[in-house]
């Protein structure tokens, strides 16, 4: 991997420390469904992606992805799976990909709106974050579950996984009709003070606790102008 050039694409000129990197990653590179069907796991299918061609990506691409940046940083990288919490039931097996780093933290660069920076793995008091207030706890089967201002996100299985792993929920959240993914476009990304996003067609933005929506006639310009994506 050309570590120089993943570092650029998240607007920083060298390596920083893992807080840094965690933000700067949610800063420039969005979560995005766009295109689903096509979505490879092979490590330079996702260079290729998200480096080169400067797109984004959902959880297997973006912390598949930052795992093997991380890595080549010196970090310790363990992959593992989670169910997301749906409301009325939990996702399916292998629903979402994360990450815990030096044994200590617990990362995620692609949940979407979630917390700004890393939380800590071996904590299981309140985690304040820009992005609300976060709390792990355990079951009693050992898995732990992910909270985010006292709602559950989503559960993780703490068993070490390989990418390859997640082959086949990839298909699935690709072509199910009960994934969410195949049930609308999403591309949303942090902001210095917020967050923009773009729901099918529409425009929201959010900046210093207001929120806006819109509907862009120039829908393209807007994936360019907000993302540096061209459709």
């Amino acid at each position: 991997m050309d570590v120089t050039a993943y570092l650029r694409r998240i607007g920083l000129d060298a390596p920083a420390g893992l807080p840094e990197l965690h933000r700067a990653h949610l800063l420039t590179v969005p979560f995005e469904n766009l295109g689903m069907g096509h979505v490879s796991l092979d490590p330079d299918d996702l260079v290729d992606k998200v480096v080169r061609r400067r797109r984004g990506g959902f959880c297997y691409e973006l912390n598949g992805l930052f795992a093997l940046l991380l890595t080549e940083l010196g970090h310790s990288v363990t992959r593992v799976a989670a169910r997301v919490d749906g409301g009325e039931r939990l996702g399916p097996p292998f629903d979402h990909l994360a990450l815990i780093v030096d044994g200590q933290w617990l990362v995620d660069v692609g949940f979407g709106d979630h917390s700004t920076y890393p939380l800590r793995w071996d904590s299981r008091t309140d985690q304040d974050d820009p992005g609300g207030r976060f709390q792990l706890t355990d079951t009693t089967d050992g898995d732990v579950w992910v909270l985010r201002d006292g709602k559950p996100r989503y559960l993780i299985e703490t068993r070490p996984r390989e990418l390859s792993d997640f082959t086949a929920t990839c298909w699935y959240q690709q072509t199910s009709p009960d994934s969410h993914f195949t049930r609308k476009t999403i591309c949303s990304r942090l902001t210095e003070d917020g967050r923009v996003t773009i729901s099918d067609r529409t425009l929201i933005v959010t900046s210093g606790g207001a929120r806006t929506e819109t509907e862009p006639e120039d829908l393209a310009g807007a994936y360019r102008s907000h993302f540096g994506i061209t459709l």
